[in-house]
């Protein structure tokens, strides 16, 4: 049995099937030459495009600094929970707001201090950025996770399980995604924390990790779905079925292989989703909370003290844009190499 994916690897093998342009082949240790397979053709692809190398680079930089927080910090000389304007009175002036320019700027205090508290904010940062990548990062993993075992086995079992799979879907799908976090983010919260108690900050991570699973596995699921269905029709699925292949070795083994370019599509373009809406959850004041640095709640106090301290929200807002758009850009050139006659 040949499936799509093993086909496009063995044509490789043959010159006069490769598109102008690409080479299919490389001279092994004797001299022959030897077909390079579909991963490898479309590293080759990805590689070409400097700007998906260069998204991709600052993309990785992000979560490097984000995991790397602590050591940053560290060799910095700053903690972002210290309160450096109730240890140093001429750092805020008599409004607590920061008294040296640019919203406190210097050479100890790089991207300057927080009005009122006076905490550093480049560590405010560092740390903000690690706690919302980690989030979302853990958010896409299990949505990627979820959304494929339940795409494919639904596409590929059909009939009632397809049915009352697709009623699933439609139905958390009919749920605004937005205000349905904010609106069950306090519900999750108080299954863990009974009232009054204070909520600590892991139980907060969890339930905007469940919150977010919960309702964004729908569109990947109905996505690999439709995939499914077009592809277990196809003869080398067949094949696989007449030699009395498993169901479960005919997901792994036949399909999933060949819905791996839409999983990593769909991945580069939903963690940034994800990031934003956990910023937004936090800046709304229904997820991390003080005194735990997040980006989101680097947003909120922006709101609160731009007029008097425009400079704050500087550097959040220039690290969210850059790596949203990174991000995005990364997308584009994953899929492009994936699929280059999809286009831009």
């Amino acid at each position: 049995m040949t499936s799509p994916s093993q086909t496009s690897a063995a044509t490789s093998d043959t010159p006069e099937l490769a598109p102008k342009g690409l080479k299919k082949e490389k001279k092994g240790k004797g001299g022959e030459l030897v077909g390079r397979s579909p991963g490898q053709l479309m590293w080759a692809r990805f590689k070409r495009d400097r700007s998906g190398v260069i998204c991709g680079i600052i993309v990785l930089a992000f979560f490097v600094v984000a995991a790397l927080a602590p050591v940053i910090a560290s060799l910095y000389g700053k903690s972002p929970y210290t309160l450096y304007g109730s240890d140093n009175p001429d750092l805020l002036d008599e409004f607590s707001y920061p008294a040296g320019p640019n919203g406190g700027m210097s050479g100890d205090f790089w991207f300057g201090i927080e009005p009122r508290l006076g905490r550093d904010l480049f560590t405010q940062l560092l740390y903000g950025m690690r706690t919302s990548l980690g989030i979302s990062l853990a958010v896409t993993v299990l949505v990627v996770l979820t959304g494929t075992l339940v795409g494919i086995a639904a596409g590929y079992l059909g009939g009632k399980t397809d049915y009352w799979v697709g009623r699933v879907i439609d139905f958390l799908l009919a749920f605004p995604a937005q205000l349905t976090f904010v609106a069950f983010m306090p519900v999750v919260v108080e299954l863990f924390v009974p009232p009054g108690d204070q909520t600590p900050t892991y139980i907060r991570v969890i339930a905007l990790i469940v919150v977010q699973w919960a309702l964004g596995w729908m569109a990947l699921a109905r996505l690999l779905r439709g995939q499914v269905m077009s592809l277990r029709e196809r003869d080398f699925v067949e094949a696989a079925k007449i030699t009395g292949a498993s169901p479960w070795r005919i997901i792994t083994k036949e399909l999933l292989p060949n819905v791996v370019t839409p999983i990593l599509v769909q991945t580069t373009y939903m963690l940034p989703l994800f990031v934003t809406a956990e910023a937004g959850l936090s800046f709304l004041g229904v997820g991390i909370m003080e005194p735990t640095p997040d980006w989101g709640r680097l947003f909120h106090t922006a709101g609160q003290v731009y007029e008097n301290d425009p400079t704050f929200l500087l550097f959040p807002g220039a690290a969210m844009v850059i790596f949203v758009l990174c991000f995005n850009l990364l997308g584009d050139s994953v899929r492009d190499a994936f699929d280059p006659k999809s286009g831009r």
